[in-house]
């Protein structure tokens, strides 16, 4: 499994909008991915305006035709709303409880 890490500065005030475009709006698009599994998206709790949202993949080439098919329509959508452009990081998941595996298990699917 492989999952994008995607931390969002929200402008002022703007983490509630954030969250409901996210959900109205590039949750759908991300749903229809070959390969996509789950969105997580967390506010900290020490800055309201910091956003990390986190997409998780069956495969790392999952997450690489989702960048390159689609990424660029969520960055215009919810570009509005942002502070600067979101930082991205990428990561292959060696355990996860919330989807039941270990990279053990993954290598033997």
């Amino acid at each position: 499994m492989h999952t994008r890490v995607v931390e969002i500065n929200s402008k002022p005030e703007k983490t509630p909008e954030l969250f409901s475009m996210i959900e109205d709006q590039v949750l759908p698009i991300l749903k229809k991915q070959h390969g996509f599994i789950d969105e997580l998206v967390m506010v900290s709790d020490s800055d309201p305006n910091r956003v990390i949202a986190q997409s998780f993949w069956k495969t790392q080439d999952d997450a690489h035709r989702y960048v390159s098919e689609q990424y660029e329509t969520v960055l215009k959508i919810l570009k509005p709303l942002l502070e600067r452009p979101p930082d991205v990081r990428t990561f292959n998941v060696h355990i996860s409880t919330a989807h039941r595996l270990t990279a053990r298990k993954e290598k033997a699917a």
